[in-house]
């Protein structure tokens, strides 16, 4: 008779491998396949997913248990005090991750302890200016870059409560003046358009997570409530504005996604495109698509990009219109960066709000006097002088007429 009892214990032993606690995960490979280097880091690894994956990252191994070691001393914080806090997480932390995580408790303590240094280390010498010897490398403009975007990764991640528990471990008999999520938002502080406020009981469950509440700018009672009614049509920009919408620069809302339309105007608030904005967009699109399917208001955004843009004349017109300042080579390139965002991403419903724009915007296209004044203006009225001399052809085409009725009226009076 066989044995089962293998079986049973393995069985007894399953845990489900996504927890209400998870927040960090690897990206789906059906998206990620269409642009690996957008989710993958440059030049540090923090966390167990990119740890020691690839020999691009060893060079700054060095360079964070210096700046993990210079934290401790500085601190006078206890090494030990570290280990037993990280140790007593530890079951939480594996949690967080949508992966079984394959490295033994020793090793996980110590990775985590050590990006942990390197992370607080590094927004304590932002915030306070001060630079040694050492930091000469880091310093460098195109280094200091890629760590900036390698920590707004999605894979690349620490959970929030960790970096933060151990801070406060670190000041627990002093004041430091200052908390972690203060030390987080200066350094996050050009992504925080709408400069929201945050206080210490703002639930941020990584950096990831943090770059996507600051693109939000509201809380979650005030945003627009979701439907499950899509768009089925997006006019593109150049056919929005040869049937005559007008498009402008929404300078009342600093909130990237605040599109408003009103008679005949497409607000849209202005948009830098340069080298990060695919990275940052791709990974908060794939952090909504894993952890908030029914909360997707960067997808929608994204969506309503694309749909604006089909062609390298539709990025012209933005560009012209300054809703886009394009900083990258070409406007081909940029219609090819939002055409390319949502491949293959499946989306739970739909923004409200949007989907009201978007059917005011078809209304409006439809309409055969938008039309015909549409079609007036880009025939008569291409330039100042075009306009002067359309002007002055229908005065004298109305005196024409006045002439012809009176030399009438006083053939008729004879």
């Amino acid at each position: 008779m066989t044995n089962h009892d293998d079986i049973k214990a393995i069985l007894e032993g399953a845990e489900a491998p996504v927890t209400d606690k998870c927040c960090i995960y690897r990206v789906p490979f059906h998206i990620r396949k269409f642009n690996d280097d957008a989710y993958t880091p440059k030049v540090v690894s923090i966390g167990p997913f990119h740890h020691k994956s690839h020999p691009r990252l060893q060079n700054m191994e060095r360079h964070k248990l210096l700046y993990c070691k210079a934290f401790l001393e500085r601190t006078q914080t206890s090494l030990d005090s570290w280990i037993r806090y990280i140790e007593e997480v530890e079951p939480d932390f594996r949690r967080c991750y949508s992966d079984t995580l394959e490295f033994s408790k020793k090793e996980l303590v110590d990775i985590i302890l050590v990006d942990s240094g390197f992370i607080i280390e590094l927004f304590c010498r932002i915030i306070s200016g001060t630079w040694s010897r050492d930091d000469r490398f880091l310093a460098t403009p195109l280094l200091f870059t890629n760590i900036v975007q390698d920590l707004c990764l999605l894979e690349n991640q620490l959970p929030f409560f960790v970096l933060e528990g151990l801070f406060n471990l670190s000041f627990a008999s002093t004041s430091s003046g200052i908390s972690f999520l203060e030390l987080t938002l200066f350094y996050f502080d050009n992504y925080n358009r709408s400069n929201l406020v945050f206080n210490n009981n703002t639930n941020i469950r990584h950096f990831t997570d943090l770059i996507r509440t600051f693109h939000l700018q509201h809380p979650l009672n005030r945003r627009p409530s979701r439907t499950d009614t899509y768009v089925k049509h997006f006019p593109s920009a150049t056919e929005l504005l040869e049937a005559g919408v007008s498009f402008k620069v929404n300078i009342h809302s600093k909130c990237l996604l605040d599109l408003r339309f009103s008679e005949g105007v497409l607000q849209i608030p202005q948009l830098e495109v340069e080298d990060s904005t695919e990275i940052l967009l791709r990974n908060m699109i794939a952090l909504e698509l894993c952890h908030y399917p029914y909360e997707s208001y960067i997808t929608d955004y994204a969506k309503v990009l694309d749909l604006l843009i089909n062609t390298s004349r539709d990025v012209d017109v933005l560009v012209r219109k300054n809703v886009l300042v394009n900083w990258q080579e070409d406007n081909a390139s940029v219609a090819n960066l939002f055409n390319g965002l949502l491949k293959n991403v499946i989306r739970g419903n739909d923004n409200s709000h949007y989907l009201t724009i978007c059917q005011d915007l078809n209304a409006f296209c439809k309409n055969p006097w938008n039309n015909s004044k549409s079609t007036l203006r880009q025939d008569y009225c291409k330039s100042p002088w075009q306009t002067a001399a359309t002007i002055a052809g229908i005065v004298l085409l109305i005196l024409s007429i006045i002439q012809t009725v009176c030399s009438v009226l006083q053939v008729i009076q004879q």
